[in-house]
């Protein structure tokens, strides 16, 4: 079994920020990704061309922790190879198709079992993510539809309906549309989002009103609700939406919908934080009730952290997606206090840096 001072669970951007600053350091340390690449999370969710912006949270003043991290307004593809390029010359050690099982205490730290080897660590990052797809809530057989989107060519000459509310399903449609437009094709992207107010960046908005005036042709579906899953004469799988419900006199409802083949549907409905993998590791989480949370939703768990990251498990360490959108931050007098966490590149890279230093430290005094 290797001996390494920390593993560091997942390639991201968390991830590679924490081997960077470990590395420079001094300690030893091994990156596991269950995927083929470095920001294979990333890769699997945004669309081809999509740009990554360096957005900083408001008010943060702090410099971007690795530059070599730092997204400059490019394509993904652009930004994944600089990546890889930096993980090159960095000589990072990164053990792709290798996924992290868990850890069992041991004399000195961690045994942590990565499927296809084991380790021997003094401390763990736990650096995945969130990518826990959020299930799409509808009744009937048929409910596998797409989380993000492949080769947009496949979508043309079919109209296709885009869930979701934020900036992925905002991207989605932007990159449906440009393709469609491109070809001369014109049916429609479909938008639908459960409320009646859609959220995303100003980026993001900034991109999908430009093809909009390019001559997009996408229809925004406001309140619209997945239904029914359900397999029609021809065997072909659909998705039945609800668009609009109006009430009638008597107790009757009169409700309007639509019908896709689930071939063109992506759900960007997002995702929902690791507590089951929290769970299995003994971390300690609370569970948002009302009144007691204001950002987290009611039902969600949230993981409890010291100011530099750590778990309730000393030497366990949670950044970046895993934590956000808030964890408890537990502060020096034992109080505990709900702090909000953007899904950010900008923070995730900050969390892996503080949570290597705070490693170091520790090992130094020890």
């Amino acid at each position: 079994m290797d001996r390494v001072d920390v593993v560091i669970v997942g390639a991201g951007p968390g991830g590679l920020a924490a081997a960077i600053r470990a590395g420079e350091l001094g300690l030893s340390f091994v990156v596991l990704e269950k995927g083929s690449r470095v920001l294979q999370g990333i890769l699997d969710t945004y669309p081809r061309g999509k740009k990554v912006y360096p957005t900083v949270p408001k008010g943060e003043e702090q410099p971007f922790g690795i530059p070599e991290l730092q997204p400059a307004n490019e394509p993904i593809e652009d930004y994944f190879a600089r990546v890889e390029t930096c993980v090159k010359e960095r000589g990072l050690q990164v053990q792709y198709g290798h996924e992290f099982q868990g850890f069992i205490r041991e004399k000195g730290g961690f045994a942590v079992d990565a499927g296809k080897t084991r380790y021997s660590a003094s401390a763990v990052i736990l650096a995945f993510g969130s990518n826990i797809p959020i299930d799409l809530g509808v009744y009937g057989e048929a409910k596998m539809v797409a989380r993000n989107l492949g080769n947009p060519e496949e979508h043309i000459g079919a109209p296709t309906l885009v869930l979701g509310g934020g900036n992925a399903a905002a991207d989605v449609v932007s990159t449906l549309s440009k393709t469609k437009r491109d070809v001369g094709d014109s049916t429609p992207v479909y938008w639908g989002h459960r409320r009646e107010h859609f959220k995303v960046d100003k980026d993001v908005a900034r991109d999908l009103g430009e093809e909009i005036l390019l001559g997009g042709n996408i229809k925004i579906l406001q309140g619209t609700v997945p239904r029914i899953g359900e397999v029609d004469e021809e065997g072909v799988e659909r998705l039945i939406i609800q668009t609009q419900s109006i009430t009638l006199p008597h107790g009757v409802e009169m409700q309007q919908g639509m019908s896709f083949p689930m071939k063109h549907v992506i759900a960007c409905i997002g995702t929902q934080g690791p507590s089951i993998i929290f769970d299995r590791l003994g971390l300690q989480q609370i569970t948002c009730t009302e009144g007691v949370c204001k950002i987290g939703r009611e039902g969600a768990k949230l993981v409890m952290l010291n100011s530099c990251f750590q778990t309730s498990v000393k030497g366990v360490y949670a950044i970046g997606g895993a934590i956000s959108p808030a964890y408890l931050l537990v502060e020096e007098e034992g109080a505990l206090r709900e702090k909000k966490h953007s899904n950010l590149i900008f923070k995730a890279v900050q969390d892996g840096v503080h949570a290597a230093e705070d490693i170091a430290g520790r090992l130094s005094r020890a």
